[in-house]
């Protein structure tokens, strides 16, 4: 059962993503598994703490830097101690024209796994990505959140299950932000 914090920015982003032509498109995604539903030509997934996208570039065995049309990070930025770097990274990894898609949360509780570090709203999504070399007019950046959800996230367990939740979003209190940004 998903989350009441991530329906509206699964529905959103598979919407966005099935835009694009994706049983055309190599893709990478950081540590989640969040592309596996989507038939791709290629899907490779990079897994912390082997493949630390502070650190640099995924490299092939000649140490090429590996080239994707896609790559997804799916609720890792908040752990990166570098995001900035590591988003530098990932424009690196793309092709001309390529898409990097992200989703991070932002009014829930600290969760260290192994570290917990930022927290983004749509706006700063995107003023990340921008600075980081992406153009401005190719970035796409959503948030949303309510009350209900806010409240629920001090609940236990965590994070709270879906079912049948209000998903009206009330923009003064996010719950997640996501952004797909073209090279």
């Amino acid at each position: 059962m998903p989350s009441v914090n991530r329906v509206v920015m699964q529905r959103t982003s598979r919407r966005w993503l099935e835009e694009l032509p994706l049983d055309e498109m190599d893709a990478a995604e950081v540590s989640g598994k969040f592309g596996r539903r989507f038939a791709f030509r290629s899907y490779a997934r990079f897994r912390f703490p082997k493949h630390d996208i502070c650190a640099g570039p995924y490299r092939g065995p000649g140490g090429e830097v590996l080239r994707f049309d896609l790559v997804l990070a799916n609720q890792v930025w908040e752990h990166l101690d570098r995001p900035y770097a590591a988003t530098r990274h990932v424009l690196e990894m793309l092709r001309p024209g390529g898409y990097f898609w992200l989703a991070v949360p932002f009014y829930i509780p600290y969760h260290g796994d192994p570290v917990d570090c930022s927290r983004w709203t749509a706006r700063g999504l995107k003023n990340l990505l921008v600075e980081a070399g992406f153009d401005e007019d190719k970035v796409r950046a959503k948030q949303w959140g309510n009350r209900a959800a806010a409240r629920r996230n001090f609940e236990t367990p965590w994070p709270p299950p879906y079912d049948g939740d209000d998903l009206t979003n009330e923009p003064d209190f996010p719950i997640c932000s996501w952004a797909l940004a073209q090279a």
